[in-house]
């Protein structure tokens, strides 16, 4: 997997844009540095790598914008050794930022033909998150709890399967809306019975699928 001083350059700038647009967690930044984005694209897409956009990987998905993956990155505020759930493989793209940022990565995607396909990629590229194929709206009840779970996909509500699979003090961040436009909240789980809320700014994610989703 070539990764030529032309697509470092690519990154770097890609970064300061992340940077001038308000991304302030040098972290998330630094790691999301390290990820050869180009990978994830076929050849004659390659000058789409590193523009700050969504791109569509198939079956419905696409890759998120960089703006986004960088947006939900410093609202879970990554520690070292954090369990982290996340809803939604997709390309792996978001896993990898997760796995750079030190967390034990836990993904689970919807569509079979994707998961596969991811699964087999990322370890390629050196990262390997424990992955799950199925429905990520209820979790992964088997494996919880988890310090964090970051939902990448708009869901009508928020899934109580997925508040109740947090650690106290462990927080869930999901875009909720309907299937053009979602708020993106924090949700953290301060005991049993107190959920605090956070709503930051709009977005637009593809339907979360699944029995707590979008069927």
């Amino acid at each position: 997997m070539e990764d030529s001083y032309k697509h470092q350059g690519m990154r770097r700038k890609l970064i300061q844009k992340l940077r001038d647009k308000g991304i302030e967690d040098e972290r998330v930044l630094s790691a999301m540095g390290k990820i050869p984005r180009h990978v994830f694209f076929e050849n004659a897409f390659l000058e789409h790598a590193y523009q700050d956009k969504a791109f569509p990987i198939g079956h419905g998905q696409t890759i998120s914008q960089p703006y986004t993956v960088a947006f939900q990155s410093e609202l879970l505020e990554v520690k070292q050794g954090d369990k982290i759930l996340e809803i939604g493989t997709g390309s792996g793209y978001q896993a990898c930022v997760l796995c750079e940022l030190g967390a034990r990565v836990y993904t689970i995607e919807y569509q079979k033909d994707l998961y596969e396909r991811t699964r087999r990629f990322l370890p390629q590229m050196g990262y390997k998150p424990h992955f799950f194929s199925g429905d990520g709206s209820k979790g992964i009840l088997a494996h919880a709890p988890y310090d964090k779970i970051i939902v990448t996909a708009g869901a009508p509500s928020v899934p109580s399967a997925l508040l109740e699979q947090l650690n106290i003090g462990g927080c869930l961040v999901i875009p909720v809306g309907d299937n053009q436009i979602q708020q993106m909240l924090r949700l953290t789980k301060e005991s049993e019975k107190k959920i605090v809320k956070e709503v930051f700014s709009n977005f637009s994610f593809v339907p979360l699928k699944g029995e707590q989703g979008w069927q």
